[in-house]
């Protein structure tokens, strides 16, 4: 019986079509400026905070609006596919099989291998692509920071730890304590 070994093409950027050709072996893939970024299942601390979060989320979205978690591709262009851990988008923006633009919200989880690339290299390209609202959360230390776009650079608009209290009036009205996402 034959089998193939999946090879990345060399000497260029890596594109959508790529992307759709990697296996589903429960990494997450994304493309960043035609640069393959792997990783692997999260913790289950990550998965707790996310699932929370996207519960409180869901509770008060606005019927014109949908919630979901990762793994969502989220195209910004032919060599940048993203998936972040939740997002906000209105209905009307999903296709079949992704988001074709920036949502109204992405959030992020960090996780000890996708610190980095959440913080500096995911934030910076999301900015870059006129993400409006950007949030992350440390499940290790309960915390968040909201981040908003104006003129064109990420601002921090919010931020939370512990048991004080986080509130959002933009992208949704929501309020909690980053303590409270953690079971």
């Amino acid at each position: 019986m034959p089998t193939e070994v999946l090879g990345l093409p060399r000497g260029r950027a890596l594109t959508r079509s790529d992307l759709a050709a990697m296996p589903d072996d429960g990494h997450r893939y994304e493309l960043i400026d035609g640069v393959l970024i792997v990783s692997p299942a999260p913790k289950i601390r990550h998965q707790i905070v996310a699932g929370e979060l996207t519960a409180r989320m869901r509770a008060v979205c606005p019927p014109n609006a949908r919630v979901l978690f990762a793994p969502v591709d989220v195209v910004l262009a032919e060599d940048t596919v993203i998936q972040p851990d939740i997002l906000l988008a209105p209905r009307g923006d999903f296709t079949e099989t992704d988001l074709p633009g920036p949502p109204l919200l992405a959030i992020e989880v960090l996780s000890p291998s996708t610190k980095g690339i959440d913080l500096l290299l995911k934030k910076d390209r999301l900015q870059r692509a006129g993400f409006r609202y950007y949030w992350v959360i440390d499940p290790d230390q309960p915390s968040i920071a909201a981040f908003a776009l104006r003129n064109g650079v990420f601002e921090l608009c919010g931020q939370a730890s512990g048991s004080e209290t986080f509130t959002a009036t933009e992208p949704i009205a929501i309020s909690f304590a980053p303590d409270d996402l953690v079971d």
